[in-house]
């Protein structure tokens, strides 16, 4: 028997239905990831569920004793309260009972709120033992335990301050609460939002060995596939369900849209045909049939009742004036704030050149931010050398949209106090460009706090997008997109020609956008050092591919040597290593001299960009005006080949 059934439901914000007759059943033990455009209605979907809103109209049938736990986005907690405090508050109904069944055992008379009579003495016993049942059946005589295991499985603090704890903690204790209370169906909106990549594959186990049922809302698609056992997507305000993994779903939703679009072309030919039929003259009119007008007008309805598939988002990118060669030079880097603290970055080397597309990744508070502010400039090193490079135009996403003022209208939001933007030099209207991320021109005036979070990240991007940089730093720009706007935000900083920096936890979007992986190891458990930072090629599955095969050498490295008259485990012999040669006399003195022969050239490219940079010179001076152009691009040439042969010798 079904634990949740849904059918016929309605519900409508304004004009458009979120839910329209939708129907759903949700059976034990499953895993549903519930997936859909950003302000389709998932998250109001999922508080129906959790009984925490109610349908405009429709039947929802909850099995009896069923208990179900919610976990919002955005968790809220009381102020002033501790993690333990925060946590207990899902067990509510065991909190109750105890404090109840302590009360009538200190002083049964006032707990009951009567005098002692020869009647009072059954009623107390009565009321006793169904408390004591109820508990018993709660699992709540050690209560202190449950939290306290919740809190350890997700290492938190008992003591800690919600107030004071990031995102990303703060959606643990959210986690926690849930499990405490050990629901029959858990019901989760975006959980992986906030969370590191240890903390998402920690929580994928978690749900993969979930007892109970699970309805989640998630985008990141590694997840979806790892945890969910059926898929249902909410399109145009009907549920639609679909067994199996996220690339089965894609193969069949792919399938059931080119059968729509072929359903719709063949309906609108009809119309049309009809259309000319009934404006014919005067032998049409002797000649048609009344049931050929009634199908018209049906016809006509059908069509006016028609929810259109919504349009693609078109993200399109102002890249600038492009920078140097070089964006940054780290040489044996370090930060920490004071000769006290911990080093955030120690002893890290990197070169960061136009068009690298770098991933940051670590756990929340190692250190991912800190980095970032020393590439870009915004911090220098306790100690170590940075070396950045010019006409740098920096565009940043926040995680936090602490950017949005949320009474500001959308149209304000990307051009204050103007009506136009400019996109590579081309002049578009706001409103047109409001269009290109889905925002219909009826809610241009609209104020920002009316969007959802998904909403809210979309114009954040458009906001971004509309400034000419040469830099991208997107710290969390996948949180809440979704899916469909995920895969052309990948397609567009592919062909991106600046340089992205990404902070992100969403696995498949890191691997299909990064070109090198800047990863933290600074755990001491894991054999690291504070502050230990590695560069590595390629994505996140590479980083994993070779920070286990580091490990497993470190391991063996550390393995106990065999006990006296046992003889050692044969194992291959290993490769020998490749000898470096020594470089001679003038390939040092070469190398000696190429930052300053690098250096020069970008100083006199910079000066040749300074020079045409108006545009006059093409007018007074057209012969030098061109020298200058085949100049400049002679010079990118040359810096090309001299970063080569530095990158060659130095390797040696």
């Amino acid at each position: 028997m079904a634990l949740v059934t849904l059918s016929r439901l309605q519900l409508a914000f304004g004009h458009v239905p979120l839910l329209d007759a939708a129907a759903f059943s949700l059976e034990a033990a499953e895993r549903v990831a519930l997936i859909g455009r950003n302000g389709a209605g998932k998250s109001s979907l999922l508080k129906i569920m959790a009984g925490l809103e109610q349908p405009d109209d429709g039947d929802m049938q909850v099995q009896q004793g069923l208990r179900r736990v919610y976990v919002a986005q955005e968790p809220q907690f009381p102020d002033d309260c501790t993690v333990f405090e925060a946590v207990s508050l899902g067990l509510g109904e065991v909190l109750s009972l105890r404090r109840r069944y302590d009360a009538l055992l200190q002083d049964p008379e006032a707990a009951a709120g009567r005098e002692g009579s020869s009647g009072s003495s059954a009623v107390f016993s009565h009321e006793l033992d169904h408390l004591h049942s109820r508990l018993d059946a709660l699992e709540g005589w050690a209560w202190e335990a449950r939290v306290q295991e919740a809190l350890q499985r997700l290492h938190l603090s008992a003591d800690a301050a919600v107030a004071r704890l990031s995102g990303g903690t703060r959606k643990r204790v959210a986690l926690a609460q849930a499990l405490v209370s050990r629901p029959d169906v858990l019901l989760l909106d975006e959980p992986t939002n906030h969370l590191d990549l240890d903390a998402i594959e920690w929580l994928q186990a978690l749900l993969q060995d979930w007892r109970g049922a699970l309805v989640f809302i998630s985008h990141d698609r590694a997840f979806i596939d790892a945890v969910a056992t059926r898929i249902v997507e909410l399109d145009r305000g009907v549920l639609r369900s679909y067994p199996g993994a996220y690339a089965a779903f894609e193969q069949a939703r792919e399938r059931e849209l080119e059968a729509q679009a072929l359903a719709t072309a063949r309906a609108d030919k009809l119309l049309a045909q009809e259309e000319v039929w009934i404006r014919k003259g005067v032998e049409a009119r002797r000649t048609r049939s009344v049931s050929r007008v009634a199908r018209l007008q049906n016809l006509r309805l059908q069509r006016a009742q028609r929810r259109e598939q919504l349009g693609q988002v078109k993200l399109e990118l102002d890249s600038g004036v492009p920078s140097g060669k070089i964006v940054a030079e780290l040489k044996e880097v370090g930060l920490r704030h004071g000769p006290d603290q911990p080093w955030l970055v120690k002893r890290f080397s990197s070169t960061i050149l136009r068009g690298d597309k770098v991933g940051l990744i670590g756990p929340n508070g190692a250190g991912k931010t800190s980095l970032l502010r020393l590439i870009l400039g915004q911090a220098e090193p306790t100690e170590g050398r940075v070396r950045r490079g010019t006409q740098l135009q920096v565009a940043y996403f926040d995680q936090m949209r602490t950017g949005l003022n949320l009474d500001a209208t959308l149209a304000d939001t990307i051009s204050p106090g103007s009506e136009w933007i400019d996109i590579n030099g081309t002049r578009k209207h706001v409103m047109g460009y409001l269009g290109d991320f889905l925002f219909s021109p009826e809610r241009a005036n609209s104020p920002v706090r009316t969007l959802s979070g998904g909403e809210r990240n979309r114009l954040l991007l458009a906001r971004l997008f509309a400034l000419p940089a040469n830099v991208l730093v997107l710290d969390e720009p996948t949180n809440d997109l979704d899916i469909d706007t995920l895969e052309l935000l990948e397609e567009l900083l592919q062909q991106y020609r600046g340089t992205v920096f990404l902070v992100s936890h969403d696995r498949r979007f890191v691997d299909a956008v990064v070109t090198s992986t800047v990863a933290w190891e600074g755990d001491p458990a894991q054999g690291g050092q504070p502050g230990l930072w590695r560069e590595y090629e390629g994505g996140i599955e590479d980083w994993i591919v070779q920070r286990n095969r580091w490990r497993a050498m470190q391991a063996q490295a550390l393995a106990p040597a065999p006990e006296p008259g046992r003889p050692p485990a044969v194992s291959d012999p290993p490769a020998a290593p490749t000898p470096k040669r020594k470089l001679s006399y003038k390939e040092q003195r070469e190398l000696d001299a190429l930052p300053a022969r690098i250096d020069q050239l970008e100083s006199e490219q910079r000066e040749i960009q300074q020079a045409l940079a108006d545009g006059s010179m093409f007018t007074k001076d057209l012969e030098r005006a061109t020298t200058l152009s085949q100049r400049s691009a002679s010079i990118e040439e040359e810096l090309m080949n001299a970063l080569e042969r530095w990158e060659a010798l130095g390797s040696r």
